[in-house]
């Protein structure tokens, strides 16, 4: 079974990009309020849930099916009537890794750890950023660094800014 979709025309699997915009979108929604909240009013609770939250997306996406997570069976309704633009998926597989990671050491600095609130925010804020950049302008940060650290080329990036 291969990762993503395979699309005539296209020589590798690959993923809808509209879909995955509008995921982190809802997941930058969701993160922004969370964020908000353990900023006002120095309760960690709202980080934990989202960080977990995000660490469940993230799992479903790269272990079960990107077809099975909440945000993107969301943003595919969303976005159901719209023409697909097709992205490469090893360098979404890479980018959600990179997610997942960064979930896992959030989860693990707000419970384990017990590291302070503003330390967990920085890591937040990371986070933010990158859903950030997705949703509304389409860099996918992972993808880049996938570039750089990996021996896999991207194929289909947004935008085609990995074509050379």
């Amino acid at each position: 079974m291969s990762f993503g979709l395979k699309v005539s025309g296209y020589s590798v699997p690959v993923f809808n990009e509209r879909e995955v915009r509008g995921a982190a979108g809802i997941l930058f929604a969701a993160g922004l309020a969370a964020f908000m909240v353990a900023a006002t009013t120095g309760q960690q609770r709202p980080l934990q849930a989202f960080a977990m939250a995000f660490m469940l997306d993230m799992s479903v996406r790269l272990f079960i099916s990107p077809r099975y997570s909440p945000t993107l069976a969301i943003a595919r309704l969303v976005v159901r009537k719209h023409k697909p633009e097709y992205v490469g998926a090893q360098q979404k597989k890479y980018a959600w890794g990179l997610g997942l990671g960064m979930a896992m050491i959030s989860c693990f600095s707000l419970g384990l750890f017990g590291a302070p609130l503003a330390l967990v925010l920085v890591m937040c804020s990371v986070c933010l950023v990158f859903l950030f950049l997705e949703a509304a302008f389409g860099i996918c940060v992972g993808c880049h660094l996938q570039r750089l650290f990996s021996k896999v080329e991207p194929q289909y990036c947004p935008g085609g800014v990995c074509e050379r």
